[in-house]
């Protein structure tokens, strides 16, 4: 490297499925200012990775095993802050974009994006901007731009417990099992049973059907701003 050439950014890729994960990762290694460092293939690992690297952006997919890409990002912006979260995905709707963002992540790209529209995104968020795709950035300001629902209290469905719908709008939020028992100033382990009663008494079957499901009882709003 010559003297003033800015150094690689260091990056982690994190997608459950290995041929969407090799391809993203050849895609890269052709890719000035891209270095990748490792690979991981669910959210356990990419904190594992992030710990073991520090690594300057995680490239994070949301629909993980284990630990989901919310939930990782969350992990790592609140345990690494010195690494950024651009999220890589195929989804593009409310209920992936707004928890990914509050939980951390600077960029916001879908799986079509170009190589240069991921090098721009790692780029911006390394330089504090937002690294969102403009199909993001329309939606957003769709979004925001919507008139906001008249207030209401929302009534706990589906025979929920006061506590069970409180868990409930936590996870919405993005906050993992930890976060949430500390903030309810309780255990893991009575996080947990929360988390089993409600989905036994919804139907509901995963995290990011439980964000789904909140949002459509009414139990979270988008914020005003």
């Amino acid at each position: 490297m010559t003297e003033g050439e800015k150094k690689p950014a260091r990056v982690v890729v994190a997608d459950d499925q290995t041929v969407v994960r090799e391809g993203i990762v050849m895609l890269l290694g052709l890719l000035p200012g891209v270095e990748v460092v490792g690979a991981a293939g669910d959210g356990e690992e990419a904190v594992r990775l992030v710990a073991e690297l520090a690594p300057d952006v995680v490239l994070m997919d949301l629909r993980m095993p284990r630990c989901d890409g919310v939930e990782a990002t969350r992990r790592i912006r609140s345990e690494y802050p010195g690494t950024q979260v651009v999220v890589l995905t195929t989804f593009a709707d409310d209920e992936s974009l707004f928890p990914a963002l509050r939980a951390g992540a600077r960029g916001y790209l879908t799986k079509d994006a170009g190589g240069d529209e991921i090098v721009r995104a790692v780029e911006s968020v390394l330089s504090g901007d937002a690294g969102l795709s403009p199909s993001i950035q329309r939606r957003l300001l769709e979004r925001l731009s919507q008139p906001e629902p008249a207030p209401a209290a929302p009534e706990a469905p589906d025979g929920l417990t006061a506590r069970e719908t409180e868990v409930l709008v936590l996870i919405a939020e993005g906050f993992s099992n930890q976060e949430i028992a500390r903030r309810l100033h309780v255990s893991t382990a009575t996080v947990k049973t929360h988390i089993n009663n409600l989905f036994a008494k919804t139907g509901l079957k995963d995290r990011a059907q439980a964000v789904r499901y909140a949002y459509g009882k009414g139990l979270v709003r988008l914020p005003a701003d």
